[in-house]
């Protein structure tokens, strides 16, 4: 290699080094060995581990699994993909899931300093911009939880923005193939929602660049870059189609999908229900604490000081506990239901942002502000509906997502970039001294006018929470009869002062961050300071502003031995009771915990409820409109008789969880769980079948029935009906079970009903007779059920999707097409090199 050329190569190979030591140097626990313990990892384990216990003890993998809500597809748990070629691609990038969370920070300052290199910037202050996104609080709060779809999804956003644009104003196919890449790289991971953020902040780009390129009649130019892009993003839409696929397909029959039902109307949509897709919503004011972290109190369970309010009151009640209770306090204040932390994008970044403002010229600035300010609108969600109930209606896929707050993390890729380009045009002399002063001038005066403002006028902000009373009743054991009233007062109060005290106190932080970042270009401006300090400082500002910050959400707490990481639950004395039953295939219910919001029950059984944001539409109308109302029954039970007469009583009226099989009521981690013997087993034969018009009348009828006599069938399966009278001496007896096959023996006199206490799900299940593919329909809103022959039979359930089967192939033609265009990429970039070099020797 020339000297020229590693001289080029040294600010690249210092990225890596940075971006891996700083990866490394966050999480010191790693190093000694440790695990990060994370929520919704420990969800996806629970959710998985039918699926990934098949496949270990099979060597197959299966597209459905019993271990949720009754059973469901695997499509959004874990899919297989065999012909994918960006989940190799993924893998390598990543390293060894053995690396995580370090690899997670890692992919997140590498896409952001790839995408500052297409936007022109200087790659040593594009190191410096990559410590913005890659630092965010926010991007760190979801590693927390372990939102590892989201984490990696997010990483791959900013080379997909900067490929549009490099392809419309530099090389369109360099641009096109870094689209490509990326998109697919993101589409693998399969997070919608991130993607259509992505996708909508380049289609705002984009209109931007259609508008210049019209007024410049350019429009040429315009249609051929779009040309390439769009073969780019549809290469990369091939390589995932299986994903794609089966989650669209899939998508009709979930929550995201519409309901059948005309109950709730006016809060429905063609997908999510308006107040489930609005449930997180971002505060207006809230909108400040990208600017300010503790502005709404941090954390849902935030942690407060022995010098806090209080803890002095707690020790002046002498409560000995009190330095533990207040390391758990309900800090956030602000109108969503719970937060792990606020969307701190850095007081720095904001800074250079508004400076940006000033310095910045042209679309790429108002394609910025116009994709910020979008984003900051439709994050309010139920604060500002006029904008979300036209996009929930009108906008394409937008009412498919949940935490509409989550469309901030367009924010935390537009703020940064503008900043970061702003001091690119300070640096490369592209306004003057006197524009340059006056724009920071006009900056810090907004900025920390915003500051102060909150500062100088407590009143703006009134630190309560509605739900504060009701979270100390609770929490301490206090009677909610208004005899503790005095004592809730007293904690309110004393929490509200330090929500103050703390909002406070990162006040001027902000304050103080933005008059050194304003300090440091002044000084640079007035030609003070050198560019390379300018870099250097402002990296470092902006690495220890969010680093800061983002220690009070993900630390050494977080941290866990290996062993306890790799075992996430642990089998209680009721579990393992449940465990030694032999029968291969009934469900359990569990009161311990909150049921259709936990995966634990999911790791040792096959459980009524679960975790999932896509549960099947119909299963959670049964649990909103029936289940529910029954578990109510049973814990009234529970909680006024100990009788075994009277809980069995109860139990024998549950007549949609029996004919859901479930045969144990988990009440308690340290007891034996209730055995259920009017639970109904995995299939039999009923008396009639009762015809109803609709979905309406057959939810209705599925809460006042006796499911071991009556199917309940919608009129539409009517061609399937038949005449049969109960035969009393049939038999009918699951043999076999796996999660994706099921087989049963028959033995009846005549033609027989059967119901089987599986969930129907058209899309993929076949039913053979002997071996012959036979026709099955829906029973009791969410039950199979079929015509069983007289004589002896064999009837076996298969899950064959075809969507899966077909998609897959689709999805290894795109993956080979994906290889020749990067090829052919490589060979033009080759040969182009080799032309022009050949050109210059020629000179």
């Amino acid at each position: 290699m020339s000297k020229l050329k590693m001289n080029k190569s040294i600010p690249y190979i210092t990225a890596i080094i940075i971006f891996l030591i700083l990866s490394f140097a966050y999480f010191p626990d790693f190093l000694e060995g440790k695990k990060l313990s994370q929520h919704d990892k420990q969800t996806f384990q629970g959710s998985s581990k039918e699926i990934v216990d098949y496949n270990k003890k099979t060597g197959e993998h299966t597209l459905w699994t019993n271990s949720m809500f009754g059973g469901m597809p695997a499509y959004l748990i874990s899919n297989h993909t065999p012909y994918n070629i960006a989940k190799y691609i993924h893998r390598y990038i990543n390293g060894h899931s053995k690396l995580r969370p370090v690899n997670f920070i890692f992919i997140a300052l590498l896409g952001f300093f790839i995408a500052l290199l297409l936007f022109g910037v200087d790659p040593w202050l594009s190191i410096a911009g990559a410590l913005a996104f890659g630092f965010s609080s926010y991007y760190l709060i979801i590693i927390e939880a372990g939102h590892l779809t989201k984490v990696s999804t997010i990483a791959y956003m900013p080379p997909i923005i900067a490929g549009v644009y490099y392809a419309y104003k530099k090389d369109k196919l360099k641009g096109s193939l870094v689209v490509m890449l990326f998109l697919a790289l993101q589409l693998y991971r399969n997070h919608l929602q991130i993607t259509f953020y992505t996708l909508l902040t380049a289609l705002i780009y984009i209109i931007f660049e259609a508008v210049s390129s019209f007024k410049k009649k350019e429009l040429k130019k315009f249609i051929t870059a779009s040309s390439f892009l769009t073969v780019g993003a549809l290469v990369a839409v091939l390589v995932n189609f299986t994903n794609i696929a089966t989650t669209f397909d899939y998508g009709k029959d979930s929550i995201r999908g519409k309901s059948e039902l005309s109950l709730n109307k006016e809060n429905q949509t063609s997908g999510l229900d308006k107040d489930y897709a609005t449930a997180w919503s971002y505060g207006t004011l809230e909108t400040f604490n990208l600017l300010i972290p503790n502005l709404y109190g941090g954390s849902s369970s935030g942690e407060l000081s022995e010098n806090s309010q209080m803890y002095k009151e707690l020790k002046k009640l002498g409560v000995n506990s009190a330095g533990d209770i207040v390391k758990h306090m309900p800090t956030y204040w602000g109108p969503q239901s719970f937060t792990s932390g606020p969307v701190y994008i850095g007081a720095v970044l904001i800074f250079l942002f508004i400076f940006g403002l000033f310095i910045v010229k042209g679309n790429i600035k108002w394609w910025i502000v116009s994709a910020t300010v979008l984003a900051i609108l439709l994050a309010w969600g139920k604060h500002f509906m006029f904008l979300t109930d036209f996009f929930l209606d009108y906008f394409p896929g937008y009412n498919k997502f949940r935490t509409l707050s989550m469309i901030l993390v367009i924010a935390e890729f537009t703020i940064p970039l503008l900043g970061i380009i702003a001091i690119k045009n300070i640096i490369d002399k592209k306004v003057s001294k006197k524009d340059a002063l006056k724009a920071l001038k006009w900056s810090v005066g907004i900025v920390s006018g915003i500051i102060i403002i909150f500062l100088i006028n407590p009143g703006i902000l009134s630190f309560k929470s509605e739900t504060d009373a009701m979270w100390f009743i609770r929490s301490f054991g206090l009677k909610d009869d208004g005899s503790s009233q005095q004592l809730v007062n007293t904690f309110t109060s004393a929490l509200a002062k330090d929500r103050a005290s703390i909002f406070q106190a990162d006040a001027w932080r902000s304050l103080g961050f933005i008059l050194v970042t304003a300090a440091l270009i002044w000084l640079f401006i007035i030609e003070k300071l050198k560019q390379t300090s300018l870099i250097i400082g402002l990296g470092v500002l902006i690495l220890v502003d969010l680093w800061t910050i983002d220690k009070r959400y993900l630390n050494s707490d977080d941290f866990v031995a290996a062993r306890k990481e790799k075992t996430p639950f642990k089998a209680s004395k009721a579990d393992e009771f449940i465990l030694k039953d032999k029968n291969p295939d009934f469900r359990v219910l569990n009161l311990t915990v909150s049921p259709f919001n936990d995966a634990s029950t999911s790791y040792f059984h096959k459980s009524i409820g679960g975790y999932h944001g896509a549960k099947m539409q119909r299963y959670q109308e049964l649990i909103t409109y029936g289940i529910n109302h029954e578990i109510n029954q049973l814990v009234n039970t529970l909680q006024s008789s100990t009788s075994e007469f009277e809980i069995q009583s109860t139990l024998m009226n549950l007549s949609i969880l029996n004919m859901l099989n479930t045969k144990y009521f988990i009440i308690s981690p340290d007891m034996l769980p209730i055995m259920n013997k009017y639970n109904l087993g995995n299939a039999w034969f009923v008396n009639e079948i009762k015809e109803v018009d609709n979905a309406d009348e057959e939810i209705q009828a599925v809460n006042r029935f006796n499911p071991e006599r009556t199917a309940i069938v919608d009129k539409r399966f009517k061609d399937q009906f038949f005449k049969f009278k109960k035969d009393s001496s049939a038999s009918i007896k699951l043999i076999r079970y796996e999660p994706n096959k099921l087989e049963y023996k028959t033995n009846t006199n005549s033609n027989q009903l059967a119901v089987f206490s599986e969930i129907y799900y058209a899309k993929g299940w076949n039913a053979y007779l002997d071996g012959k593919l036979v026709p099955h329909f829906r029973a009791d809103y969410v039950l199979r059920t079929m015509k069983i022959p007289e004589g002896q039979h064999t009837v076996i359930f298969k899950f064959e999707p075809v969507v899966w089967a077909n998609a897959t192939k689709v999805s290894l033609i795109g993956s080979i097409l994906f290889i020749l265009l990067i090829l052919f990429g490589i060979f033009y970039e080759v040969k182009k090199r080799k032309t022009k070099a050949s050109e210059n020797t020629e000179k």
